[in-house]
């Protein structure tokens, strides 16, 4: 089924052309990448699908009453609203209706007429065909995975959170939402290895169709199996996946390539015999070639390299075999109510042209452990050590070393005052700037633009210490592939904090950990480093798995003993109320008064077990999925998941008893 067909289509905002001729076909169930560097339409191609802009050429077909769920980065929640309530607030119309069935049990306690039992019927029938017994786990299961804790969330306020978390708590409103199409924008930005990870396994297990822009070549890797290329002014579609995608783009540029060096020949020497033979006795041969080279479609010369940044680092003098030493060091942040401590008894050492990353949950302290190491931030105990030769290097996350009030231009003229103008120019045409845009303040720039200009800057210092936090944040696919290559060639040391893996994975030679106030250090590649920390998830999986199956069994005794009490106790109440019972006798009234509570007892427990049976079914479900084990938080919460199952099969088998109780008392009354 086809949900979104684009053919031929271009935009222009005025007499700019941001694209042209991009045509593909997006069918329920396909993951698009959409990739291409910063500027090029990916942003503008979302709005289209959106129906927020109209292409200026071409068609653009969607499927009738398609969902689309797109996070949205500038929408402002209520200051004083919990997470929780924003995030379940996707479901609308669902949460309404659970509203209006709380207030219909709440009335059915005084008003018993048939009218408000089936409405309160019919109602509670679509609440639980539309999911609203899953809609808790699912905001629950989303809220965990993006790194909060649900119980927190339904406590915490949105005005009490950070931008990084704010976006988190976007994306898992929009992950939340009943969608066809989900649309995701740069989604692991602000995300760490672990939540990327999870975002990976919750696409999978999705049956939504998917179209994401990302600079996470390991996320589009993991989930895509179509990509669209922008580039050329236009855009490209790609079938299969990502690995497949860079093959095919290569092949492609390759064809294109022979086709324009073999076209340029054939002008070159057509282009010669019109030359020499124009004016003599093959006159009219060569104007017939002339009138046949105009003629001719001339191919595009082929699109490659131009436009990336070049980037070169230099690490100047030689460092010791020490470059920064600590010992015993705990770092912290001051509060209103004292410091608090962010690593404990940090002792470590790293060494001449180590690439060192170093990773951990958001908010674990990582960047406040790089200014402690670099003497920016006092510790609160112990001693770091610089050795005497080492120089650094800081590209700091929030570009905050970025001067805002200068031109681009006047920043690299300040570090560079010797240089003439030409080599000013020549320097920022490396990095894409060129004309009068090197002449616009930095403070206006965009984020992917003040990043090329961090770089830019950070090439003119010879340092034999790089240190690098979130360097690709900001930067496209092509110009993270060309700091990965400028990486690999620097003959200093790196220490570098990132979540791109595929960066990590092709340059780290040392894991440093930071977690639980720890930092562990791991003397292997990234690689290897995450292979290890499958394995230790495996095998916390598998505890977790066995400590839950005791916990049932021993519940399952406790149930058995519970039962066996209350049979003994029925039987001692049935003998007595049955000599009771044999001596009354009910008047007319009395009877059908009997009869409609009897009636009313049955219907009650008949919902009561539809209720339970659901839950139960919806929390095994929860407990089946694989990915819930993935993390601490997911171990932690599956143990609450098998206490609230045990609870609920409990509840279901005392349900069972009271419906039989109930239906032998209708029988009893002669109700029919």
């Amino acid at each position: 089924m086809t949900l979104i067909s684009i053919g031929n289509a271009g935009v222009d905002f005025g007499a700019s052309e941001i694209f042209r001729d991009i045509s593909f076909t997006v069918a329920a169930g396909d993951r698009w990448a959409v990739v291409g560097r910063n500027g090029t339409g990916k942003s503008s191609l979302i709005r289209l699908i959106t129906g927020d802009l109209t292409p200026t050429r071409g068609s653009l077909a969607r499927m009738p009453g398609l969902r689309v769920a797109l996070m949205d980065q500038h929408r402002r929640f209520p200051e004083d609203q919990s997470l929780w309530d924003i995030v379940a607030d996707a479901f609308g119309d669902l949460r309404a209706l659970e509203r209006s069935l709380a207030e219909q049990a709440a009335n059915l306690e005084h008003d018993h007429s048939e009218s408000s039992m089936e409405r309160y019927g019919r109602d509670l029938e679509r609440f639980e065909r539309d999911g609203g017994y899953q809609m808790a786990a699912k905001v629950d299961s989303v809220l965990m995975g993006v790194g909060f804790d649900p119980d927190a969330a339904r406590q915490t306020r949105i005005g009490t959170l950070s931008g990084g978390e704010r976006g988190r708590v976007a994306l898992a409103r929009q992950l939340a939402t009943p969608s066809d199409l989900l649309l995701l924008d740069e989604p692991t930005n602000h995300l760490d290895l672990e939540t990327t990870a999870w975002l990976e396994q919750h696409l999978a297990a999705s049956d939504r169709t998917v179209i994401c822009i990302s600079h996470d070549r390991a996320f589009l890797a993991a989930i895509a199996d179509h990509v669209l290329h922008f580039e050329g002014g236009s855009a490209f579609p790609y079938t299969g996946s990502y690995q497949s995608f860079v093959q095919q783009r290569e092949e492609r540029r390759l064809t294109q390539l022979r086709q324009f060096d073999k076209q340029q020949k054939v002008i070159a020497a057509e282009s010669d015999y019109i030359a020499r033979n124009i004016a003599g006795q093959n006159t009219a041969q060569a104007k017939g070639r002339r009138k046949r080279l105009e003629r001719m479609p001339r191919l595009s010369a082929p699109i490659g390299a131009d436009g990336v940044m070049a980037l070169r680092l230099s690490a100047g003098n030689r460092s010791g075999d020490r470059v920064i030493e600590a010992q015993h060091v705990t770092v912290g942040v001051p509060t209103p109510d004292g410091p608090r401590t962010l690593v404990k008894d940090v002792s470590v050492v790293m060494e001449r042209n180590e690439v060192v990353a170093l990773v951990g949950p958001n908010g674990a302290g990582k960047s406040t452990l790089i200014k402690t190491l670099l003497g920016e931030h006092e510790p609160l105990d112990g001693e770091v050590k610089t050795g005497p030769s080492t120089t650094v290097a800081y590209y700091r996350q929030d570009l905050a070393h970025l001067p805002l009030d200068l031109t681009i231009y006047e920043a690299i003229a300040t570090q560079r005052p010797l240089w003439e103008r030409r080599m000013v120019q020549g320097h920022l045409g490396r990095f894409g700037y060129s004309g009068d845009e090197v002449q616009r303040t930095i403070g206006t720039l965009s984020g992917g633009e003040r990043a090329r200009v961090a770089m830019a800057l950070l090439t003119l210092s010879t340092n034999n210490l790089l240190i690098l936090d979130e360097p690709t944040n900001h930067l496209d696919v092509e110009s993270i592939e060309v700091l990965e290559d400028a990486v690999e060639e620097y003959e200093g040391s790196v220490l570098i904090v990132s979540h791109d893996r595929a960066v990590l994975r092709g340059l780290a030679t040392q894991v440093w950990e930071l977690r639980d106030q720890e930092l562990k250090v791991f003397p292997g590649t990234f690689v290897e480093w995450e292979e290890l920390r499958a394995e230790r998830r495996m095998r916390e999986d598998k505890e977790a798995r066995a400590e839950s199956q005791r916990e049932s069994e021993r519940a399952a005794k406790q149930r058995d003993r519970e039962r066996d009490e209350q049979k003994a106790r029925e039987k001692s109440g049935n003998g007595s109320s049955a000599s009771n019972g044999a001596s009354t006798t009910l008047s007319p009234s009395d009877l059908r008064r009997e009869q409609r509570a009897a009636q009313k007892a049955l219907h009650d427990t008949e919902l009561l077990v539809s209720v339970l049976e659901t839950k139960i079914e919806d929390l095994s479900g929860q407990l089946d999925n694989a990915t819930l084990y993935d993390t601490p938080a997911g171990i932690q919460k599956a143990a609450q998941l098998g206490k609230e199952l045990d609870e609920a099969r409990e509840s279901l088998e005392q349900a069972m008893h009271d419906w039989g109780v109930a239906a032998e008392r209708v029988q009893k009354s002669g109700a029919v």
